[in-house]
């Protein structure tokens, strides 16, 4: 029997690390966004929460153990700004940036108003560009970093029944914008990434959840027979934000029990 060597002996264990790290989680007053900043802190990581509503973002930031508050709207430059200062004053760095604020309500195509198509796509979209490009500066000027935005199931098909148009040409922008910017940054050593969740408890779909209707629903069309739970996408986003995918970008990861493959 031969001896194996000591180098045959792998430890992966670094791979889903951020020690050391500096993160940004934007939309982190509750839900997803509260849960991606506790899974970044868990993994070692100094994570810079921003939400509007300071009472809920003081709560999430209680739960860390290393967690930065910044209240503010994405929409706002001079919020964008303050989340970057904050993030750069830890250690002059920003290694991760989570784009996961955003909004949603359902109506008919016909009875949208024009100003609110815009407004989603400006909190979705424009606005996670704002900062992207803002974060993005810094990234490509220490050479590195991972940008996660968090997309949709509805950015890669059609929402029905339920009616979100808004939502849905907002959701397919971040995933081609992730496309994009992927490209244009490879070489300068950042990634950018998305995760596109299928149906999970958020305060968006908090009817779909308490609605019996909608929970049968999603049962028989769901290939899994079930919604997400809040913990199935702790380790999508380790896997895009850390060194477990330094040959990863451009990819929109499905986490959806099945939903886009049917």
């Amino acid at each position: 029997m031969t001896e194996r060597s000591s180098t045959d002996t792998l430890n992966l264990d670094h791979l889903f690390r951020l020690d050391g790290r500096v993160a940004i989680v934007t939309g982190a007053s509750g839900g997803l966004g509260a849960r991606f900043a506790k899974v970044l802190d868990a993994a070692g990581a100094t994570v810079v929460v921003s939400a509007r509503r300071a009472e809920l973002l003081d709560a999430t930031v209680a739960r860390l153990t290393r967690g930065i508050a910044v209240v503010g709207d994405v929409t706002n430059e001079s919020d964008r700004q303050a989340m970057v200062d904050a993030a750069l004053a830890v250690s002059g760095r920003i290694d991760v940036l989570v784009n996961n604020a955003g909004i949603g309500t359902p109506m008919a195509a016909e009875d949208e108003p024009v100003d609110h198509f815009a407004q989603v796509v400006d909190v979705n979209l424009t606005s996670l560009f704002a900062l992207t490009q803002l974060v993005g500066r810094q990234m490509i000027e220490q050479g590195h970093g991972s940008i996660v935005n968090i997309a949709s199931i509805l950015g890669l098909v059609a929402a029905a029944p339920i009616k979100q148009a808004s939502y849905a040409a907002s959701k397919g922008g971040v995933v081609n914008l992730t496309r994009e910017l992927a490209v244009q940054w490879a070489r300068k050593g950042v990634r950018v990434n998305a995760i596109a969740p299928g149906w999970f408890p958020s305060e968006m779909t908090t009817v779909m959840f308490e609605d019996p209707a909608s929970q049968t629903f999603l049962q028989r069309n769901d290939p899994m027979g079930r919604g997400g739970e809040e913990h199935e996408l702790d380790g999508a986003l380790l896997f895009l934000a850390g060194d477990a995918s330094t040959y990863v970008t451009g990819h929109t990861l499905t986490v959806d029990g099945g939903w886009t493959a049917r």
